[in-house]
């Protein structure tokens, strides 16, 4: 009889929903120094499989390199750990006696998450330490492309939240990566949350789905280097941020925007640090390559070096090159170099004002990436000013490499692995998710009106007698 891999994926899909259903009713009793103890558990020993779990994704998926992806697996754990501890989200979160006010903090229940292929370890581990923390058990659906390395992520963070006292079932991964599954997942009763990052199919597919979900829209964030910045700086934070991990974090800039005068500066800087700017030929050769003729991304040049992705486009570049660049005026479907590229491959605009600045920086994320995130390189605190009061973005960052100060790596946003695009992006949340996104708050009441006929000042009697004669003048 023939293997059914789609009956067997749903369920799988059931069988740990409903294991975590169990899992998170026990969890809900626990307190918040037992919920601290596990996360605590957990982190700790992620972060000791950091170098393992980087080899196995670079390994099995092919995308980035494993020296990154164990700075992005120790973040994951050590990092956010650290951002949670002390943190308040069970129980009695804030009791307000002036006001009269309680906040209780109650878990959401049961949470499904999806785990992409360019973060596959690093996004479980941190997904499990903001639901655990909030009181939440978690049921991991992987990639196709990582399902291996996935799975070995979470099981590693089980066994570890298992020891410290959590109940079997709190974590859990599908073994069989089925879309079959997936869905079976989402729209199993249990599940009370659906925590969705991936490409834009499976996000809608999560916000489809009738549950409260949260999920993230297309990252293509572009960068400005404006006449104040330090230009030597302003660029390394450019190639670090668009080389690391070979450009698969979300939050990399997509795109340099500079007024003309800058042009020149900022080309012979950006040489110097390992910039190659194709010429017309070069760009169109690997412009093919970018996109398969459906619109999406090819996902043979994600997360590859610059090198790697010059010979596949059939041309050669000095040895040392980190980014490719290519010049670009316009945006949209057509334009392939305006739009998210998970490599290190930038656009470059060049405008002739700070105004044309603004309004390409506009047009560039209204075609990909409303919501997600802006770069700009500048000491003039009023264009920063400017810029953040128009820019639709939910990261505005401000002299920082992007992908790392997107995730709070390099800035004091919540570090995280998932990040909210808001409204303007189509996502529940323009936060970077923290357990605060994983739970619901009861607030508990008082009347706050006491004895009120007291406190009017107004005398009763005097009322009804007033009240008497206007009836008689009436009569």
């Amino acid at each position: 009889m023939d293997f059914d891999k789609d009956l067997a994926a749903r369920q799988e899909a059931r069988l740990l929903c409903r294991q975590a259903e169990t899992a998170q009713k026990q969890l809900a009793a626990m307190g918040q120094e037992k919920l601290d103890e596990i996360v605590q558990a957990m982190a700790k020993a992620f972060s000791s499989a950091a170098v393992e779990l980087a080899e196995l994704a670079v390994k099995e998926t092919g995308f980035g390199n494993a020296e990154d992806k164990v700075i992005k697996n120790r973040f994951a754990s050590e990092t956010v750990e650290k951002a949670v501890r002390g943190m308040k989200t069970v129980g009695v979160l804030k009791e307000d006696a002036q006001e009269k006010l309680w906040e209780v903090g109650v878990p959401v229940g049961v949470i499904a998450a999806i785990v992409p292929s360019t973060n596959p370890t690093s996004t479980v581990c941190y997904k499990a330490i903001i639901a655990i923390k909030s009181g939440n058990s978690i049921v991991f659906s992987p990639h196709p492309k990582a399902v291996e390395c996935t799975l070995r992520a979470a099981k590693i963070v089980a066994a570890a939240a298992e020891k410290a006292g959590a109940p079997a079932g709190t974590i859990s991964c599908l073994s069989l990566a089925a879309m079959a599954g997936c869905q079976e997942l989402m729209a199993a009763p249990e599940v009370r949350l659906i925590l969705a990052t991936g490409g834009p199919g499976m996000v809608r597919a999560a916000y489809s789905s009738g549950k409260p979900a949260i999920g993230v829209g297309a990252g293509n964030g572009p960068a400005y280097i404006h006449h104040s910045a330090d230009i030597k700086k302003a660029v390394n934070c450019i190639r670090r941020s668009k080389s690391f991990d070979y450009g698969t974090v979300c939050a990399s800039e997509q795109s340099i925007i500079v007024e003309k005068s800058m042009e020149e500066a900022v080309r012979a800087e950006a040489k110097k640090q390992g910039f190659y700017f194709m010429d017309t030929a070069e760009a169109g050769s690997l412009a093919k390559l970018l996109f398969r003729p459906d619109g999406s991304l090819n996902p043979q040049i994600v997360g590859k070096p610059a090198e790697k992705l010059a010979q596949m486009a059939g041309f050669e570049v000095p040895r040392g090159t980190a980014v490719l660049v290519a010049r670009e005026q316009e945006a949209g479907p057509t334009r392939p170099y305006s739009m998210e590229k998970l490599c290190p491959v930038l656009a470059f605009f060049v405008m002739d004002s700070e105004d044309a600045v603004l309004s390409k920086a506009i047009e560039v994320l209204t075609h990909e990436g409303s919501g997600h995130t802006f770069a700009i390189h500048a000491e003039d605190k009023a264009v920063v000013r400017k810029f953040a009061l128009q820019i639709p973005v939910s990261r505005f960052l401000v002299n920082t490499p992007a992908a790392l100060g997107g995730i709070g790596a390099t800035t004091q946003l919540f570090p995280a692995l998932t990040l909210g695009c808001g409204a303007v992006g189509g996502s529940s949340s323009s936060n970077n998710i923290s357990p605060m996104d994983l739970i619901n708050i009861r607030r508990v009441a008082w009347d706050a009106e006491e004895n009120p006929k007291q406190e009017s000042g107004v005398d009763e009697k005097l009322i009804e007698l007033l009240t008497q004669k206007i009836l008689q003048r009436l009569k």
